[in-house]
């Protein structure tokens, strides 16, 4: 049987602690920037997941701590500005959010039946980021059912009543739960829908008790910003000691091990001589540098969210084939930074405003905007879509006197449409009065940019045949 994993990570942060570098003398400037660059975008998106982790299930002094391992954590609420661990959070959907622990044995996740007009999903995220599977209403319907979640060694036989068994390559892995709101009078329902999610382990679903987990404490403390630093490879170093590289990874987590990141390894920058410390934090800007671009790069795209957000296997295919690069570890990295947790596109897609209609970034301190969705022209969608604003400093919810932070279709029936049946949204910083501040999406005082979201999106969506209006500066 495998060591708990925060067993696992406890002895990983030992070592980091009182363990001294065993960096190989050979080891030049040069190579260790190129790995350093390297091992930053692989690892970036592990070590914000591992952010999250810090403040959602490891530190139970946060603010924003939800539960223990294998349990549910659920807020019949929407996210606002408070909610700072992930950015770009979604204020269209109350949450569940559950850190599972299979190092030891499955857990069964039990759903209730839904409502036919209601959007739900389970999101399961492994410690990659990877959005390795779905359970929800565009994949296994809104009927009840329980499903076995186990590592790929689990040779346990599926009971009749068990609908599937999925399998995930990392023993720790998050899950994000959206069930749709229907408006304000409908968080009662969606409080009740929540209560009868259930996650237990299998020992537990089958009458016995859990198998012990290890012990949760002297993990890693969590030091905000450290994921733009070079410190970023202590949390990689400690989740690569809990993790079986793949088969194609194997030569690359050897070239980490150079600067003594990976299994058995123990990062530590001032074990390194001054030369190699400085090479080392000039990898991890030009890591950085390389996944702003790519953003950039793809930031015109409406459909980029549903070419960065999937499975291993969907990631690879589109890295290649998309964007031309020879593994997906960069459009990982950019989709990590800006919006952890995205999902993959058959759930939803993001289209993504970062500029007007003229190219030129969106800035609230100088100027006003309008959006307009002529008739015929919304957003196609199975379930439902969404407009949110984001402070661009922060990466946040922004706070506002009306506490609205996004638009969305189900809000229709509260907004002013014209006697054509468009729709015109007003984006400034201050009321734009009267009948118009229905309308009206607040910016901050100064720079944003917005995510659409389209839940369920039709085929029209994902082949680029219907394009989100653009952003008209007034």
């Amino acid at each position: 049987m495998k060591k708990p994993m925060i067993s696992i990570l406890i002895i990983a942060i030992a070592a980091i602690m009182f363990s001294g570098c065993d960096c190989q003398k050979s080891l030049t400037p040069e190579e260790a920037k190129e790995i350093a660059r390297e091992a930053y975008i692989y690892g970036f998106p592990m070590v914000v997941n591992y952010k999250a982790m810090s403040a959602y299930v490891l530190d139970e002094s946060s603010p924003e701590y939800k539960c223990a391992f294998n349990e549910v954590g659920c807020e019949a609420r929407v996210f606002g500005p408070d909610d700072k661990a992930v950015v770009t959070p979604n204020s269209d959907t109350p949450y569940c959010m559950m850190w599972c622990d299979i190092s030891e044995e499955p857990v069964v996740i039990t759903v209730p039946e839904m409502e036919e007009e209601r959007f739900y999903h389970f999101q399961l995220v492994d410690l990659f980021t990877h959005n390795f599977a779905y359970i929800g209403t565009l994949t296994s319907g809104n009927e009840a059912g329980q499903f076995i979640i186990a590592d790929p060694t689990w040779q346990g036989d599926k009971p009749e009543y068990i609908k599937d068994i999925i399998r995930c390559e990392t023993p720790l892995f998050f899950i994000v739960v959206r069930t749709q709101l229907m408006g304000p009078d409908d968080l009662e329902n969606v409080k009740g829908i929540q209560e009868a999610y259930a996650i237990q382990t299998l020992s537990e679903f089958l009458g016995g008790e859990a198998i012990p987990r290890g012990n949760t404490v002297n993990v890693p403390e969590w030091n905000e910003g450290d994921q733009f630093t070079s410190a970023s490879f202590v949390y990689l170093d400690a989740l690569m000691d809990m993790i079986e590289p793949v088969s194609e990874e194997k030569e690359l987590w050897e070239r980490f091990a150079k600067i003594n990141i990976g299994p058995g390894k123990t990062f530590d920058m001032e074990a390194f001589d001054p030369g190699i410390q400085e090479a080392i934090h000039e990898g991890v800007h030009e890591g950085m540098a390389e996944i702003e671009a790519f953003l950039a790069g793809v930031s015109n795209d409406p459909l980029a969210s549903a070419k960065i957000f999937g499975t291993r296997e969907f990631m690879k295919q589109t890295a290649e084939e998309v964007y031309g690069q020879p593994n997906h570890y960069l459009p990982r990295a950019g989709a990590a930074h800006l919006g952890l947790y995205g999902n993959s596109g058959t759930e939803a897609i993001y289209p993504v405003y970062l500029f007007d209609s003229e190219s030129e970034a969106l800035n609230a301190a100088e100027n006003k905007y309008t959006l307009v969705f002529l008739p015929g022209k919304f957003p196609p969608v199975k379930a439902f879509w969404s407009l949110t604003m984001y402070d661009a400093k922060t990466q946040l919810l922004i706070e506002n006197p009306l506490d609205r932070y996004l638009l969305n279709s189900p809000m229709m029936e509260q907004l002013v449409t014209g006697d054509d049946g468009s729709l015109t949204i007003y984006i400034q910083k201050d009321s734009p009065g009267g009948d118009l501040e229905a309308n009206w999406l607040p910016a901050p005082d100064g720079p944003f940019y917005m995510v659409m979201r389209l839940y369920g999106p039709e085929e029209a969506a994902l082949q680029g045949e219907w394009v989100n209006p653009p952003v008209i500066k007034e």
